[in-house]
């Protein structure tokens, strides 16, 4: 149970963004607004109102940065790309919301029955959905975009992607601190802050020690975040000139170290492979390779639905490295199965919220799955219509990134925020890994597409003998 500390946290971060918009520059205020608010503020604690979303760690930055960038910035916030595939994906994210709470109306009961005599009664039930729940889930996807609106918006210029590296190699800098303190006396930092700890303690304990993870959900998180950091010191260094790159070489080892005590296998996998690629290529290269996992993770529920996932070849490298970790993934495809069955039966619209979407005991109600990859969540919940829009918000900008290779080069700073962008969907086929910062990138990477690469000249402009342009 949250104390009363992590309550007023949530309603003091209004002040501290406001305090950031008007002492930094804005990019640096919108990014800190979002990221800072991931970092610090306490999970699963709400403040919780009717007939709107719960205000959190990730709506509350949201809104706030949003607010200041009108309010104190004095900007006004575009929300329409210029893009025609994108514009479809926005109000198909939206829209497909309102057919998923239209389409789940009836009520979910759990019955049990008396063996001698055809007599039962209801043991548990879940609410179908109201038409006034439109309001409260077309809110939630609403402020769910708002990152990837100001990423859109306000971080697109070179300036602003290389501000969102730079904070994220401050922010893992900052946060190793109490990361290694937790290394070393275990994870207590969110019990002694907020009041309770947030996960499994179990979970955080690995190899003879323990898994930090400070105010994130699960030592998953805190392991990927630093990944991200690890990557970005990389690109960073890549690029800069000599005295600089030293520091931010540096800044790679020590970012490595720690993600390895982070005792997270994929994580540090990723870090691994993907360093030298920042290091040792061309950035068409790596928007290549970006677009490669974009396509594997789209993908994914078509190859799984067929059995055209390698399961026991994936099972059998993990037992391989360590057969508690191959147990692990044995137990998220088991359930994996499970919820994937029960979202065919809605397989549209999907189940709606409040938990429709999860396997449970038809006598008792009882929970007998439990969801980890982010695509199956929201699969079971939204359906097609909601998986494909919002995992092809995510993948567009690396699309169009791709496809615009052929009229010019992007950036080492923007090719390296695909790279990120890109490895987080794939991590997302098994972990509910998607954070606002995620959204943020993607943004950033939309608009670097459409503002400084290059595009082919539009029919009226070749007619006039026009280049490739920037948009």
């Amino acid at each position: 149970m949250p104390n009363a500390f992590a309550y007023l946290m949530l309603m003091i971060w209004p002040v501290v963004c406001l305090l950031m918009f008007r002492r930094m520059g804005l990019e640096r205020a919108i990014i800190w607004s979002i990221l800072g608010g991931y970092l610090l503020l306490p999970p699963r604690a709400t403040l919780d109102l009717p007939l709107v979303p719960d205000f959190d760690k990730t709506s509350i930055p949201n809104l706030c940065a949003l607010l200041f960038c009108i309010l104190i910035a004095r900007r006004r916030v575009p929300v329409w790309p210029n893009t025609g595939m994108v514009r479809l994906l926005l109000v198909t994210f939206m829209a497909g919301t309102i057919a998923t709470v239209l389409t789940n109306t009836d009520p979910i009961h759990f019955q049990s029955m008396f063996a001698a005599e055809p007599v039962s009664f209801v043991t548990h039930s879940l609410p179908g959905l109201r038409l006034i729940d439109v309001a409260s889930v077309l809110s939630s996807q609403a402020i769910t975009l708002i990152p990837f609106i100001l990423g859109w918006s306000f971080l697109s210029s070179p300036a602003g992607t290389r501000e969102l590296l730079l904070a994220l190699v401050v922010g893992g800098l900052a946060y190793s601190v109490p990361a290694l303190a937790e290394v070393r006396l275990s994870p207590q930092i969110n019990t002694w802050v907020y009041g309770f700890f947030q996960h499994d303690f179990g979970q955080m304990m690995r190899e003879g020690g323990f898994r930090p993870i400070v105010f994130l959900p699960h030592g998953l998180w805190i392991a990927f975040f630093f990944m991200t950091a690890l990557l970005s010191a990389s690109a960073l260094g890549r690029e800069a000139e000599r005295g600089t790159r030293n520091r931010f070489m540096a800044a790679m080892l020590y970012l490595a170290f720690v993600l390895y005590l982070c005792k997270s296998l994929a994580p540090f996998l990723y870090g691994l492979a993907l360093v030298p690629v920042l290091l040792l290529t061309s950035p068409r290269l790596q928007v290549r390779l970006a677009l490669g996992f974009a396509v594997i993770a789209i993908l994914y529920p078509i190859l799984r639905d067929y059995d055209l996932v390698p399961i026991d070849r994936l099972l059998a490298w993990a037992e391989a490295i360590d057969p508690a970790r191959a147990q692990s993934l044995g137990y998220r495809f088991e359930n994996e199965e499970m919820l994937l069955e029960r979202a065919h039966e809605r397989w549209l619209f999907g189940w709606g919220v409040w938990g429709r979407n999860l396997v449970r005991d038809l006598q008792t109600g009882e929970l007998i799955s439990v969801p980890d990859g982010e695509w199956i969540i929201v699969f079971g919940t939204f359906g097609w219509v909601g998986y494909l829009s919002k995992m092809g918000l995510l993948a567009a900008p690396l699309y169009l990134l791709w496809r615009r290779l052929r009229h010019g080069t992007p950036s080492r700073v923007a090719a390296a925020l695909a790279l990120i962008l890109a490895i987080t969907l794939v991590d997302m086929l098994i972990n509910a890994i998607l954070t606002p910062y995620t959204w943020l990138i993607a943004g950033a990477v939309l608009g670097y597409c459409e503002r400084e690469m290059p595009r082919a000249a539009t029919p009226k402009e070749k007619r006039r003998g026009a280049r490739p342009v920037l948009s």
